[in-house]
């Protein structure tokens, strides 16, 4: 069964298709968030260190973090800047990050003082980023994501994007990673522009669990770019992932609808042994009257939630797609 190890300094968890839904929290991510970016050049930590908190309560399996504030000299100004908001949110949470850049000295900068076993957030096909990236995971030890576009761009064709993950496993076998460290993002396509797109990703999981054997993840709020009431849309399309194979998404916790519908998931996917986290979770819940759905409550991940450890302590990226 394919696990892939992820950690902290003091938690270890495991991405795996026999485990539950990792949740890897999106909200530290400055691409589309004006006011978050301008308090990070400023050195204004005050909303990073609210996220970090604010997603840890909701139930995050990991963070994402992202210092992507600008496209003028990145190489110059993402480096230094991810290395602080890194070091910022590990002091914070015990959770696993992932190290979200398309700069590659920003990624070797944060893997340097990253503690644990973080997620590198992320490769391309593309030659020249597999040269650059892939001999950091190597060196690093360290899982990595594997987006599937490459010099051509994001193809509308599923079996294109296969392809293109194919490429990627068997290249990361070249440099000595194994399949089990790389988790690949099939590309989830806007419903709303594309009809098919829930069906494309859902044969794109399977065929991904079957054929190449590992795990994977997307930009969850994909899917319901430039529709109404988009969190009803990740709610569904929550289960229907899981189902077909999806073991990690790049989401916000903060959501009650979304996190209900992963914890859902879990229990009828039998990852939540006895149902214990969804009624630890909301033995207390209570609807508001009318019928309306209150916020669920709160909840820090307890010891042991989420991960059949073996006894073992448990443990952003630039949008490239609109989120949302």
């Amino acid at each position: 069964m394919t696990r892939t190890i992820v950690a902290s300094a003091t938690r270890e968890i495991i991405i795996g298709f026999d485990q539950p839904f990792c949740v890897i929290g999106e909200r530290i991510n400055p691409t589309g968030r004006k006011k978050l970016a301008a308090e990070m050049i400023a050195g204004n930590f005050e909303t990073v260190i609210r996220d970090a908190l604010e997603q840890a309560a909701c139930g995050a399996t990991m963070l994402d973090v992202n210092a992507g504030v600008t496209s003028v000299n990145p190489n110059e100004t993402e480096p230094g800047l991810l290395v602080q908001t890194l070091e910022i949110v590990q002091g914070l949470v015990d959770l696993p990050l992932s190290i979200d850049s398309s700069v590659t000295a920003a990624i070797e900068a944060a893997l340097k003082v990253a503690k644990g076993r973080p997620l590198v957030n992320s490769v391309t096909g593309e030659e020249e980023k597999l040269e650059a990236i892939l001999p950091l995971v190597k060196k690093y030890n360290v899982p990595v994501v594997a987006i599937s576009n490459d010099e051509t761009g994001i193809s509308m064709d599923p079996d294109v994007r296969f392809a293109v993950a194919k490429k990627i496993v068997q290249r990361c076998a070249d440099f000595g990673i194994p399949a089990h460290d790389v988790v690949v993002d099939p590309l989830v396509m806007p419903i709303g522009a594309l009809g098919d797109a829930g069906r494309q990703v859902f044969a794109l999981l399977r065929r991904l669990r079957e054929e190449l054997k590992v795990n994977t993840t997307c930009g969850l709020s994909n899917i319901s770019f430039g529709l109404p009431h988009r969190h009803g849309i990740n709610a569904a399309f929550i289960p229907m992932v899981i189902g077909a194979g999806m073991t990690s998404a790049i989401m916000n916790p903060v959501r009650p609808q979304e996190m209900e519908a992963v914890r859902g998931a879990n229990v009828l996917n039998g990852t939540d042994e006895n149902c214990t986290n969804w009624i630890r979770t909301y033995k207390d819940y209570k609807p508001a009257e009318g019928g309306q759905a209150v916020a669920a409550p709160t909840q820090v991940n307890a010891p042991g939630e989420g991960a059949n450890n073996g006894g073992r302590r448990r443990g952003g990226r630039e949008a490239r797609m609109a989120r949302g």
